[in-house]
Order: C-alpha cells, then structure tokens, then sequence
C-alpha cells in the first residue's frame, strides 16, 4: 500500500491539484456581461473605422499622419498596429481599467464578495483568480483589435512585404509576427494596469469609482511624460514606455525601450498586487 493511500483524508486532500473551475467560471461572468461585451465591440470597430476612411480616401495619408498610418495603404498589416497606437491612448486602458476596478468592488457592490469568501475562498486565492482572468482580458481585448485590424486590412489593402519604420523591406511573415509581438507586449503593458485597478478595486465598494480612479490613474501617467520639466520621473512612470512597440518594426529590432516597458509593467504588477493582498487580506468585509 503506498503512503499516498496511507495518508488521512485530509492530507490526500491537501495535495489534489487547485482547480482551474474559479478561474474558469470568472472567465464566464466577465465575458457575458453586456457592457463588456459592448466594449469589446467598440475596441474591434476602431480597426473597421479606420481602414474604411483610408480606403475611401482617393489620396494617401497625409505627412503629418503618424508613421504607421503612412503605411497602411502599402500593407494592411499596418491597419492594427494604427488602431493600437490610438486606442491606447484611452479606449484600452478604460476597457482594462472598467474590468479591474469591478473586480472587488463590484462583488462588494453586489453584496456577494461576504458569501464568496464564506465557500470559503481564500482570499489571496480570490484576488489570485480576479486578477488572471484581468490579464486574460488584457490579452483578449488587445489581440481582438490586432485580429480584427489584420482581416479587414489584409481585405482591403493586401499583404506583402512589410516595409518597416527603417525603411527596409521584411517577409510577410516576419511582419506578421511582429505585430504578434507588439501585441503580446501591449499587452503585459496593460495587465501591469490591470494590477493598480485591482488595488483601487479593494480600497472602495463603488465600481465606477475604481474606474474612474484607475483611468485617471493612466492618463495622470500619460500627461506627466509630456512634461519636460519632470523628465527624471519619465523612465518609471507606468505609460512611458508603451508605445515602443513601434520598435518592433525597426531593422534591426530596438530591444531597449520594450525591455525597460517590460521591467517597468512587472514592477507595477507586483507592486500593485502585493498592496491589493496587503489591503484585502485584512479588510473587514461586510458586504
């Protein structure tokens, strides 16, 4: 008889493998809540938008457009990377800022967060839970608008070789794993925003409140790296570095800027997460 079958109930308990089924049915309430659903259809009509008005216009854009609208109607490859570079100015950061400020607030809001806990549920299991399925949105709402963006701009303008902001001619396929790539990082960008709105999540029992706070939180980021004056606080601010995934599609790959955007969002995150468990896991809940 081995001591696996020797051991007590509990103990044979205790080392079951943990259940993905939390996970799994967190996953179902985010994704069949109208008004997320209504956002993601918002995130993947930006693509839609944009490579409509570029196709009906009879002249190409103008040279004041950013560099990858320029590109646009060379590959359609580029109608994602254009409606990326826009949406991440609000539409993304509201999208993940919307799902992670609901996350306590919204159950204490509800008044089920007391009866969740009492399953029981530990609570570090809870915030676990709550915040992989944000990372997962994070990662679905971005990819959403890379898919979106590629089929419709791949219909409309063809592929190709991908001409990069270099100048230099690339593969098909070297472009499209690129833009895979600038999505992946987009989106351990966001999930790092994910982590300050599950924060803000547990210090309120007003969902709206949470986000609102975690979209000022972005745009508060965002207006500071425009500032010259505090240019010493650029390299740390959780914004600063997103949009070098536009280094991706530079010859030969300029790594420094997302690498530095990837240490900042795992600071963010960890920082964020351990004051979120700090936060919640004395919290007196009552609701």
């Amino acid at each position: 008889m081995s001591a696996a079958e020797l051991a007590p109930p509990a103990a044979r308990v205790a080392v079951r493998r943990p259940s993905l089924r939390f996970l799994a049915s967190e996953l179902r309430l985010v994704l069949r809540r109208r008004r997320n659903i209504a956002g993601l259809a918002v995130l993947a009509a930006v693509p839609i938008l944009i490579a409509v008005a570029v196709k009906s216009t009879a002249s190409q854009p103008g040279s004041d457009a950013p560099d990858f609208f320029q590109s646009i109607t060379e590959n359609g490859l580029f109608v994602s990377l254009s409606a990326l570079t826009i949406e991440l100015g609000l539409f993304l950061p509201l999208a993940v800022a919307a799902i992670s400020g609901d996350a306590i607030a919204g159950e204490a809001n509800l008044g089920t967060l007391r009866y969740l806990l009492t399953v029981p549920v530990a609570r570090l299991r809870l915030l676990g839970v709550k915040y992989a399925a944000i990372v997962i949105f994070a990662f679905l709402a971005t990819f959403l608008i890379t898919v979106v963006g590629m089929a419709i701009g791949l219909a409309l303008f063809g592929g190709g070789s991908v001409t990069t902001l270099s100048g230099s001619q690339i593969s098909f396929t070297a472009g499209l794993a690129r833009v895979v790539l600038a999505s992946a990082y987009l989106s351990c960008a966001l999930a790092s925003l994910g982590a300050v709105g599950l924060f803000i999540s547990t210090l309120t029992e007003q969902p709206i409140a949470a986000t609102i706070a975690t979209v000022v939180f972005s745009t508060a980021s965002f207006i500071l790296d425009s500032i010259p004056q505090v240019a010493w606080l650029h390299p740390y601010l959780l914004t600063h570095h997103w949009l070098a995934f536009g280094d991706f599609f530079r010859t030969p790959i300029a790594w420094d800027g997302a690498l530095h955007g990837l240490y900042v969002a795992a600071a963010y995150g960890c920082v964020f997460f351990a004051a979120a468990w700090a936060r919640f896991a004395g919290k007196d809940v009552t609701s």
